[in-house]
């Protein structure tokens, strides 16, 4: 089990504890005061997950696969996309990622 720090979308921090080996999305989807939606279940078909990761953290993750990038790309005309985005249905939760701290990014 991992402890994930959250900042939500007004600005409300909040720590959750998060299975070891599931999608960071579940556990933030799963977190009734979030309100991320994670619509497409993490086939990285629609961006209603992503996130900003805590740069610190953010260099600790593997590097995002050709379909993420494609998928940030796309949603940038909505919304801000920063060099630390990513889809929380890519990133699987490990021990060694307790304490990551995350922002909710606007809603796509």
């Amino acid at each position: 089990m991992a402890e994930v720090r959250v900042t939500d979308r007004n600005g409300g921090s909040s720590t959750l504890n998060a299975d070891s080996g599931r999608p960071l999305m579940e556990a933030l989807r799963d977190a009734a005061n979030l309100n991320l939606q994670g619509t497409c279940g993490g086939a990285m078909s629609c961006g209603t997950c992503h996130v900003y990761i805590q740069q610190a953290w953010n260099d600790k993750l593997p590097a995002k696969s050709d379909d993420e990038q494609m998928m940030l790309e796309a949603i940038a005309d909505l919304v801000e996309v920063r060099p630390t985005s990513r889809l929380s249905c890519q990133i699987e939760i490990t021990d060694a990622l307790s304490g990551i701290e995350v922002e909710i990014a606007p809603e796509v």
